[in-house]
Formats: structure tokens, C-alpha cells, sequence
């Protein structure tokens, strides 16, 4: 695959009267053409920093952002401006212009880039078929829905005709179902225009449901990358772990039995643990689970207590290293 986005150990200090602040340190990344690249981290980690080095909207440090093999730093003012035209960016807040009805709102960047009125018109109702909001041409943006006013920052976005769109905290002010339908308007984005996507998010199930890269970023380093189910099957990192399962609580209260903790790191779909009970006849207690499936896989933690009797213990180990599922005992 094609890069298109290339970081070479780039650095983001922000200068301040009483002390610098480090915002990203030595990120080193690669985003390849088509990718749906997933960059997620908890608030604070250097996310939006991170992203907005790559259309030089922050002007690293140090280090080098090369897009699709040009080093952005090598550009002048109207180059660069003219590269920009190729990523858009859709963000967190919309952005829209209160006093601009939606039509004129995605005309915008095609007037700045001094494109004819009617065929930036034209332009805008094509990308107003494509986010369905056609008939929302001559409203404005106070009398939109969250929702409709991401689709029509993902059409202005789009109005340029870029080869790669940038998405900051996109889903984040809008309630699950809306998140789940700008994520399919999204990922049919990307399939049918062949637009790369970079999203900026602290919500796993935004990358969990579109993205097929994902990298963790925290305390302004990134911590793992990845295709997205490789790093969900197998994390290697605290903060990845986490991410993934928030509600997970390692630290196992004195059942006076047996705690032992499940992990299932690509299983095949099946119901294990009823399984497990028919074969041995335990009576396992499930007090705490995260699981999550991918690919008709399972990956994630469950944590059981069993009967306190040594051959019932035994026959569920048994069975567990049969099966080849992993567990740890808690003392």
C-alpha cells in the first residue's frame, strides 16, 4: 500500500510564559492510503495536537510530517495552502457558519479556492445527496439536528474533492444512535470514494466499528499501533488494556473460593463457560466480565469464582487446558 502520511519522530512543544508544555513526543507513524486509521487516547494524551501536525495547522517542533511523500515543511505559505485543499477536517464543535445557510456553508472552501458559482453549487447539492440532506440545502444551521450539522461539515469537508479526511472527537457531542450513523456515512465515505480517514477519538467502540489500524497514544507517546483486531486480540500495553476494558476490575474481592480470571484472545465464537459447567459440573459464580467479538472471535477478560473443593477445581483445569483456553488464579 501507498503511504500517505509519513511522521518522522515528530515533537509538538507549546511555549508558554512559566513552562513548556510537551504536547507529543518522537511520534513515529505511518498511515497508508484507504486506511480508516483509528488514534485514540483518554483527554489530554495529544490527540488533537497530534492530528493537526498532520495538515501543519500545528507547525511541529521538530521532526518531519511528510504527506503523500512531500515534507510539509519544505512548503511555503500558498503551497501549503493549496496541500490543504487535499486534506479536509471535520471537528468535534462543526464549525458552521451561523449566517450561511447549509448550501453556502459547503460552497465555502470552493469559493475560497476560487471555483465557479455554478459548478460550486452544483458540487454542493452532489455532496448533499451523498450525506442525505438534499432538502436542507437552504436551512441554516440553527435549525439543524447534532447529527445534520456533522453531515454537513462532512460534505463541506469533502467539497474540495481531498484525498484524505481528518476527523477530530467527530462523534463525540452526539448521542449513540447519531455516532453510529455518521460512522456508516463515514466508513461508506471511504469505500466508495476511496477517501482515506484519520479518526481522533477516546471512545474504543468508534474504533472497534470502523477503523482498520488503530494507535494508542499516551502521556504524548504513542504506546501501540496496529491493525485494529491484532491489537484488541492481543494488547500489549497497560493503556491499551484499559481503553479496552474500562470496567474491568483486576482486584478480586475474598469470596473465600477460588477467583480465577478468563481470557479469551481469539476464541472461537462458542459458549464456552456453559460448556465448561455441563463438562465438570461446577458451579461457577460470573462475577465480573468485558468481552467483546470481532470476526466471529472472542477477545477479552472474565472473572468466575469456583465451588472451594479441589476436585471440581481440578476437573475445571482440566478442561480449560484441554480446550486451550488461557486463565489466571487469583490468589
Amino acid at each position: 500500500m501507498d503511504k500517505i502520511f509519513e511522521l518522522q519522530n515528530v515533537t509538538k512543544i507549546y511555549k508558554m510564559r512559566k513552562k513548556d508544555i510537551l504536547a507529543i513526543k518522537d511520534i513515529n507513524l505511518t498511515i497508508e492510503k484507504g486506511d480508516i486509521f483509528g488514534i485514540i487516547g483518554l483527554s489530554g494524551a495529544g490527540k488533537s495536537t497530534l492530528i493537526r501536525c498532520l495538515n501543519y495547522l500545528e507547525k511541529p517542533t521538530s521532526g518531519n510530517v511528510y504527506f503523500n511523500g512531500v515534507n510539509l515543511a519544505d512548503l511555503n505559505k500558498k503551497e501549503l495552502r493549496h496541500t490543504r485543499q487535499n486534506i479536509g477536517m471535520i471537528f468535534q464543535s462543526f464549525n458552521l457558519l451561523e449566517q450561511r445557510n447549509v448550501l453556502r456553508n459547503i460552497t465555502f472552501p470552493l469559493e475560497i479556492a476560487h471555483v465557479a458559482k455554478e459548478e460550486r453549487v452544483k458540487r454542493s447539492y452532489e455532496l448533499l445527496e451523498l450525506v442525505g440532506l438534499k432538502d436542507k440545502a437552504l436551512v441554516y444551521p440553527s435549525e439543524l439536528s447534532g447529527g445534520q450539522k456533522q453531515r454537513v461539515a462532512i460534505a463541506r469537508a469533502l467539497a474540495t474533492s481531498p484525498s484524505v479526511l481528518l476527523c477530530d472527537e467527530a462523534t463525540s457531542a452526539l448521542d449513540p444512535n447519531t455516532t453510529n450513523q455518521i460512522l456508516k456515512l463515514l466508513s461508506d465515505i471511504n469505500k466508495s470514494l476511496g477517501i482515506t480517514i484519520v479518526i481522533i477519538t477516546h471512545e474504543m467502540r468508534v474504533v472497534e466499528s470502523i477503523c482498520n489500524k488503530v494507535a494508542i497514544i499516551d502521556e504524548s507517546v504513542v504506546r501501540e499501533v496496529g491493525k485494529v483486531k491484532d491489537v484488541f486480540i492481543n494488547p500489549k500495553e497497560e493503556i491499551t488494556k484499559s481503553l479496552l476494558y474500562p470496567e474491568l476490575d483486576l482486584m478480586y474481592e475474598d469470596h473465600g473460593r477460588m477467583c480465577m480470571n478468563l481470557i479469551f484472545d481469539g476464541n472461537v465464537l462458542e459458549p464456552v463457560v456453559a460448556k465448561m459447567i455441563l463438562k465438570t459440573k461446577a458451579l461457577i459464580n460470573i462475577i465480573d466480565a468485558n468481552i467483546k467479538t470481532k470476526d466471529d472471535k472472542i477477545f477479552g477478560e472474565m472473572k468466575v469464582v469456583l465451588p472451594n473443593d479441589e476436585a471440581t477445581i481440578a476437573k475445571v483445569i482440566n478442561y480449560l487446558e484441554t480446550e486451550n483456553i488461557k486463565y489466571e488464579v487469583k490468589e
